[in-house]
């Protein structure tokens, strides 16, 4: 019984595992962030708010990658990066003077981030690169439901509408891939 429970508790964590290795897989590279324009929080230290920013937006990225062909790689490599709005003393727009800073939104500031990529299949081969220098002059104007309790929300869709249509045609065929094996 000891020897059953042991074989099938192995093929469970082969099948798991083998579903893990065979997504796509995103690797972002952050090159010299203490340089970029505006990843400043208004409440945390700068380097926290900075690595959980890098992470939410690693997550983010790895999610919209399962909608790749398995077994392909994602290299991205960010030489910068700016959030929506800006980081104000608090005492710059009337709220006393707390300690606090505030991020202000307004249509002026909007975000950006400039990378470079390679999407690469199984065998390392290069599928599809670029340099990009993604903005959204028009950020107020995207209403994405899904993002609107996110404090990363505007730059989540600029991402996600990028990643739609950059790979518009890997996604199709993964999905016709899904269809036939259907």
């Amino acid at each position: 019984m000891k020897i059953l429970i042991g074989l099938i508790i192995s093929a469970m964590t082969l099948g798991i595992s083998s579903q893990v290795v065979a997504q796509t897989e995103v690797e972002i590279e952050w090159v010299k962030p203490e340089k970029y324009r505006d990843v400043r929080s208004s409440n945390e230290s700068r380097k926290r708010f900075r690595e959980n920013t890098f992470e939410h937006i690693n997550e983010y990225m790895n999610k919209l990658a399962l909608a790749l062909p398995d077994n392909n790689k994602l290299l991205i490599k960010v030489s910068d990066l700016d959030l929506a709005g800006r980081v104000l003393p608090a005492s710059f727009i009337g709220l006393g003077t707390g300690g606090a800073d505030v991020r202000v939104v307004k249509s002026i500031d909007i975000p950006r981030i400039n990378f470079s990529y390679q999407l690469l299949d199984s065998s390392g081969q290069v599928l599809q690169e670029a340099e990009v220098e993604l903005k959204d002059m028009s950020f107020l104007d995207h209403s994405n439901r899904s993002f609107k309790s996110d404090s990363l929300r505007y730059e989540k869709s600029m991402l996600q509408r990028w990643f739609k249509k950059e790979f518009e045609t890997h996604i199709a065929k993964e999905i016709a891939n899904k269809e036939l094996a259907d």
